[in-house]
């Protein structure tokens, strides 16, 4: 059986991993995209200001990490939000309808009991490269 090779993406325009996996995998056409918090990369901590703020960093955080592979978030085909609470839906719909444009990828919503750090919301994405 022939292994897949897999390159396994860093990068300092996220934030680093907060336990044993990697912010993204590029395998093949695709690249995966571990869940990401409203964390700011240069502090390390949750930012302030409630779901608004936390949804936008873990997008900014998605952007840094598809940046590594020179695409954006046109190239993202499927996402899933972890909601700390169904009442932040809409908040987070506003926000993250402000950087999905033009194009809408798959998504899933879903109410979890927590999340680590205590955040609001964290997203892991799906992207293609190329054709």
């Amino acid at each position: 059986m022939k292994a897949i090779k897999k390159h396994v993406i860093t990068t300092e325009n996220a934030p680093q991993a907060i336990g044993p996996y990697s912010p993204g995998v590029h395998v093949a056409n695709l690249v995966f995209i571990s869940g990401q918090l409203g964390i700011d990369p240069a502090s390390g901590k949750l930012v302030e200001g409630g779901i608004e703020a936390e949804t936008r960093r873990a997008i900014a955080n998605l952007q840094g990490v598809l940046g590594v592979e020179g695409v954006g978030l046109e190239n993202v085909v499927k996402t899933t939000v972890f909601l700390r609470d169904m009442e932040d839906f809409a908040a987070m719909n506003q926000v993250y309808g402000e950087f999905f444009t033009g194009h809408h990828p798959a998504r899933s919503t879903i109410q979890v009991a927590a999340l680590p750090l205590g955040a609001a919301v964290e997203i892991e994405a799906i992207a293609m490269l190329g054709e």
